[in-house]
């Protein structure tokens, strides 16, 4: 069987709704369904065996669709509640987590810039279980203007349109019953989504992600030849930064909490090994009379030290996922501005503090660690891998100049 045949799923309207969950019930679903997702995720990593059973189990949980408004019959929850979400589940399969991250995105994307009718039809399928893919990136650079995805006017239905192109690092589309698609109108106009069914005609996912961390994200190519899209299914993009907004925050927010929970498995798994499999180092046998490696203090040190560092990112993730539901309640050019720093400290200490736990872990479990067959390598390959999706040092770049002069980050879908 292709992957192709593994992600695809049934149609919308067959599926039952979703249960909807209170804050509580959320974060209970999401700690009980990332133990299950733990359990394989060494297998999984290791044979890149795609995670399709557990992504319809968390389609099931109602998880995906938290964020849907209370007024369209959904939970409402903001940032603090997904980001919470979405770390617990980066704890037991950062895979798993990761591939929803543009799902949520654009459940956001839809409640800036959709029409009332685009709204009701596409969440209304999410509360169904329906997934949000994407293809933002494009294959070539983006000031290749030439070879932009671009929507044309369809000859034969006037009105509606025409899509062209093709994009790269597409995490979650191999699974998804919609595929958003950033393209421009026309060459040379500005960016819009347009909504494309996954098995839509003229659109092809291709499974050819090859990272060597995040490897079951299925983050490949989505080719797009002549896919019909009715105009009903296209939404400005461009207009949600002509204005303060909390988008590019809420989902950088999201990447912190997936290397929040990336740090916190580490440091996990690397004090399981350390009671149960590590032998202690002769000096501390000689000097202090260890009953085993775990009483070793350089080991109590260094993982206190860790653990240190993990508990302050989880704790700016936590304040910046605050400075963003401050900031959507009362929307300025200071509030966006001051979620964006919020959300840029967290992503600086995410990235600082899974890369550490996972190259430590090694450190502190000793010899036998390094054996392929164990998989704690995969951490280091997970957190290294996502954490280059958005420089950090920018992020450290933009609080500067905010302390030196007071300067707010740009507008865009980064920050």
């Amino acid at each position: 069987m292709t992957t192709d045949q593994q992600a695809r799923r049934h149609d919308a309207p067959g599926r039952a709704p979703v249960p909807v969950l209170d804050a509580e019930a959320a974060l209970a679903t999401a700690t009980v369904l990332a133990e299950r997702l733990a359990v394989g995720a060494v297998e999984r990593d290791r044979e890149r065996i795609l995670p399709v059973a557990e992504l319809d189990a968390l389609a099931a949980s109602g998880l995906l669709a938290v964020t849907v408004p209370a007024r369209l019959g959904g939970a409402g929850h903001g940032a603090v509640v997904v980001a919470e979400v979405v770390r617990r589940l980066a704890i037991g399969d950062p895979n798993v987590a990761q591939i929803p991250h543009s799902h949520f995105v654009y459940v956001n994307a839809l409640l800036e810039q959709g029409t009332d009718a685009q709204q009701h039809e596409l969440l209304g399928d999410v509360l169904r279980g329906a997934r949000f893919g994407n293809a933002q990136s494009e294959i070539r650079s983006r000031h290749v203007r030439d070879h932009a995805t671009t929507l044309h006017p369809d000859p034969d239905r006037p009105g509606d349109w025409l899509l062209d192109g093709e994009k790269g690092y597409a995490t979650g589309a191999l699974f998804a019953d919609w595929i958003p698609v950033l393209a421009h109108l026309d060459l040379d106009g500005p960016l819009h989504v347009a909504w494309v069914e996954r098995h839509a005609a003229g659109v092809e996912v291709v499974d050819d992600w090859d990272g060597l961390g995040q490897r079951t994200t299925a983050s490949g190519t989505v080719r797009l030849r002549a896919v019909r899209v009715p105009d009903a299914r296209v939404m400005p993009y461009h207009l949600t930064f002509e204005r303060p907004q909390t988008y590019g925050a809420f989902a950088q927010l999201l990447h912190a909490a997936i290397d929040a929970g990336i740090a916190r498995a580490a440091v996990r798994e690397a004090a399981a090994f350390v009671t149960t499999r590590s032998r202690p180092y002769p000096d501390a046998l000689a000097l202090y009379d260890v009953a085993g490696a775990s009483g070793d203090p350089l080991v109590v040190q260094a993982f206190g030290e860790v653990e240190l560092q993990v508990r302050a990112a989880e704790a700016l993730v936590a304040v910046a996922a605050r400075a963003v539901e401050r900031a959507e309640e009362h929307l300025t050019e200071a509030s966006a501005g001051a979620a964006s720093l919020a959300v840029a400290a967290a992503r600086a200490a995410t990235t600082a503090a899974s890369l550490e736990a996972s190259s430590r872990l090694f450190e502190v479990a000793g010899t036998r660690s390094a054996l392929g067959s164990l998989g704690l390598d995969r951490h280091w390959r997970n957190a290294r891998t996502h954490t280059l999706h958005d420089p950090a040092a920018w992020k450290v770049h933009h609080l500067g100049r905010h302390a030196i002069d007071g300067t707010l980050p740009p507008r865009h879908g980064q920050l």
